[in-house]
């Protein structure tokens, strides 16, 4: 007899184990499937360009080794720049090539885009289409959850409604792979949802 509860007990805990794993996931938000269909289809291909790819290239070559500290100090002299509107080394990111290409697709994006940047292998701000809030990246979700992780997926943020425009908006997340399939830095679009 005892053999046979044993038995039912194993059977209990087994047929629990079983429909624990098909109970459904906790569904994600309706946004996450279109954010993550417009990344892959718009988003990727124009972070694939030469001129993207080059830039981050050269920007990982040029910071190779740079240090944590350095990187916080960068990210300090940027932040009190836009704070005190004296924006000079935000001027000279924003007048690069990259900038500027990443701004005329953000324009082109019929209000889709909201922000448009990407960074070197360290979280560093290589090219931007607008004023960004920070310079290094390196201590954020969008970095951590991406490169630092290894990740190849799309990291999709909470979606927040912006209190300036009234628009539902989510940051998307990517590393950025050269020809070489190598991780060589971090795509980061901001998306007003509701334009698409």
């Amino acid at each position: 007899m005892a053999r046979w509860v044993h038995v039912g007990a194993g059977v209990t805990v087994g047929l629990a184990a079983c429909l624990f794993l098909q109970a459904p996931a906790r569904a994600e938000p309706a946004y996450i499937p279109l954010v993550r269909d417009y990344v892959e289809t718009r988003i990727r291909p124009m972070v694939e360009a030469p001129l993207v790819l080059k830039a981050i290239a050269e920007q990982n070559a040029e910071f190779g080794d740079v240090s944590e500290i350095d990187m916080r100090v960068l990210d300090e002299t940027y932040r009190s720049e836009v704070d005190r509107h004296h924006l000079q080394m935000v001027q000279l990111l924003l007048d690069k090539s990259v900038s500027t290409y990443l701004k005329t697709r953000q324009d082109a994006s019929q209000g889709a885009i909201v922000e448009f940047f990407v960074t070197d292998s360290h979280g560093l701000n290589v090219g931007q289409s607008t004023i960004t809030a920070d310079y290094w990246q390196g201590d954020e979700e969008k970095y951590l959850r991406t490169f630092a992780d290894g990740s190849r997926e799309i990291f999709i943020d909470r979606a927040e409604r912006n209190q300036s425009t009234q628009m539902l908006e989510t940051q998307a997340s990517f590393v950025v792979i050269d020809e070489e399939d190598k991780p060589i830095g971090v795509a980061t679009v901001t998306i007003a949802i509701d334009a698409l």
